[in-house]
């Protein structure tokens, strides 16, 4: 189906416009509406302001040129979505290579032919176009996700506080099979309630905008490890601190669930009991790396591949199975800070995964 792209307003930036009169004339008359700029200046000034819907961009001008305009217009984040066309009597591949490189998603050589410039203008506002309603649907999915594990989150609160409650008061009068019973039903209300977190978290790395700071990083890991009490009761886990932490940049609430994640993850592939080294380094380029080494089976070269991948699972021994959105959801929050994530592993030596952080600024 054929997408209609509708009347949309193109910026023109060339300081000849003359030249591109017929080609103006034939745009307006495909039911377009042209501004111009002579400069690249100027075109910068109009493009913030006009928020134009495409850009047909000259190369060649007097103070910047339109390789440098097209950079300016990608690092301004009012105009970086804004697709821009050049338009240049250069045809070398060089030429064309470093208009892309700019951030152009497009070339016409001069002297233009108007049907030629239209069906690329065509083309490229519908792809705009649909980028907008894609993004638009996945705005509405992520409130959408977000509303409904909200209005989850307090009821099965309550589930679970219930469910505590009878298995620490009931536990010593039901028999070995209720017991077993309410053990699962405290266990899988948990799990639901790790998953509700994660799909809020998911959804705030996607869209929220975070100060990013100095990281207590101490302060942060206690409260990882304090949120995973039960889970360090049940397998009897041993997790060893440093006695002093780097300092570095980031937002701690997401911070906070990337160790609360490697933790986790530690004492369930970890060895029985699972004991955990936790610490951070200086690396040599200058990032802080941090880390969870742990005492487990170690990971194949095939299972290392599967890891910070969506609704990726691991196999193991005693089938303890993850839904799939950890890792991913870390691999998600490191990028957003800046950082890497990855895992050193070889089989029989156990895992250490990691994750890097820039520095604390100057």
């Amino acid at each position: 189906m054929k997408y209609e792209i509708g009347k949309k307003l193109i910026l023109i930036i060339d300081d000849n416009v003359t030249n591109l009169k017929v080609a103006i004339e034939y745009l307006k008359s495909q039911g377009q509406e042209v501004i111009i700029a002579r400069n690249g200046e100027t075109g910068l000034e109009r493009a913030e302001y006009a928020l134009p819907d495409l850009i047909l961009l000259d190369v060649q001008m007097p103070g910047i040129d339109g390789f440098e305009t097209c950079r300016r217009l990608k690092a301004n984040t009012t105009t970086k979505d804004i697709p821009v066309i050049f338009m240049t009597a250069l045809s070398e591949i060089e030429d064309k290579l470093k208009g892309f490189a700019a951030g152009g998603v497009d070339y016409v050589t001069k002297p233009i032919q108007v049907e030629e410039v239209w069906v690329r203008v065509q083309t490229h506002l519908a792809i705009r176009g649909l980028q907008v309603e894609m993004s638009d649907r996945i705005h509405e999915l992520d409130m959408f996700a977000r509303t409904v594990a909200h209005d989850l989150k307090n009821p099965l609160a309550n589930i679970i506080g219930s469910l505590e409650l009878l298995e620490l008061s009931a536990r010593p009068l039901l028999d070995e099979n209720m017991q077993k019973t309410l053990q699962l039903g405290v266990r899988g209300s948990r799990k639901m309630a790790n998953i509700i977190d994660e799909l809020l978290l998911l959804a705030s790395v996607r869209r929220d905008e975070v100060p990013i700071e100095p990281l207590p990083m101490f302060e942060v890991v206690i409260l990882a490890q304090d949120r995973l009490t039960h889970m360090i009761s049940d397998y009897n886990a041993e997790i060893i601190l440093p006695e002093s932490w780097p300092t570095a940049m980031g937002y701690a609430p997401w911070v906070e669930e990337i160790w609360a994640n490697y933790l986790s993850n530690g004492m369930k592939y970890g060895g029985r009991p699972p004991r955990l080294e936790v610490g951070g380094e200086s690396l040599a380029n200058g990032r802080i790396r941090f880390f969870v080494k742990d005492n487990g089976d170690g990971l194949t070269e095939e299972q290392q591949d599967q890891l910070f991948t969506e609704f990726s699972r691991l196999e193991h021994p005693e089938e303890i199975h993850g839904h799939g959105l950890g890792l991913s959801i870390v691999q998600r929050i490191i990028k957003r800070l800046g950082g890497e994530v990855g895992v050193e592993s070889e089989v029989g030596q156990g895992s250490t995964f990691y994750f890097t952080l820039p520095p604390l600024s100057a």
